[in-house]
């Protein structure tokens, strides 16, 4: 999945306008205009289409977890420069104050079924013996799954 597609859902499933996704870079002291806002959500195809890069991602995901959680005392947290989707999941385990039983209720109202085990395995060092590459069918379905969960249709 591209960080575009992660950005829209998540701005889809909360239902964010472009004052609250500038808001939320901002809370992790990152200025980004509406425009920029506009060309990241626009589709693959429009000519203004811009690519999110791994850097405005995790600012966004560290701004995300500031607004949902608080600010936390000392210095914040540095954004990576380079993404993976193991990463974004945790991001948004944390943002979203997840334990795993949630997140495996998350997965269950996609019909995703995930063991404990591989839950965890998600949110090891790479280094760890049982590490294991978070594949984009599982962090799509985690977005889906989040959008039946926390999207409020009106």
């Amino acid at each position: 999945m591209t960080n575009n597609d992660v950005l829209r859902r998540i701005r889809y499933t909360f239902d964010f306008d472009d004052t609250k996704m500038m808001a939320i870079f901002a809370l992790a002291d990152h200025q980004v205009s509406r425009e920029q806002i506009s060309d990241w959500l626009k589709k693959d195809d429009d000519p203004a289409y811009q690519e999110c890069d791994d850097t405005n991602m995790a600012i966004f995901l560290n701004g995300l977890i500031i607004d949902r959680r608080g600010k936390k005392e000392g210095p914040q947290v540095e954004p990576e420069k380079s993404l993976t989707n193991n990463i974004i999941f945790r991001k948004l385990k944390i943002a979203l104050d997840l334990k795993d039983e949630d997140i495996m209720a998350i997965m269950g109202l996609v019909d995703f079924r995930l063991s404990k085990h591989e839950l965890s395995a998600f949110f090891r060092k790479p280094a760890h013996k049982n590490y294991r590459e978070c594949k984009n069918q599982i962090l799509r379905n985690f977005l889906n799954g989040m959008q039946l969960k926390y999207r409020k249709e009106t």
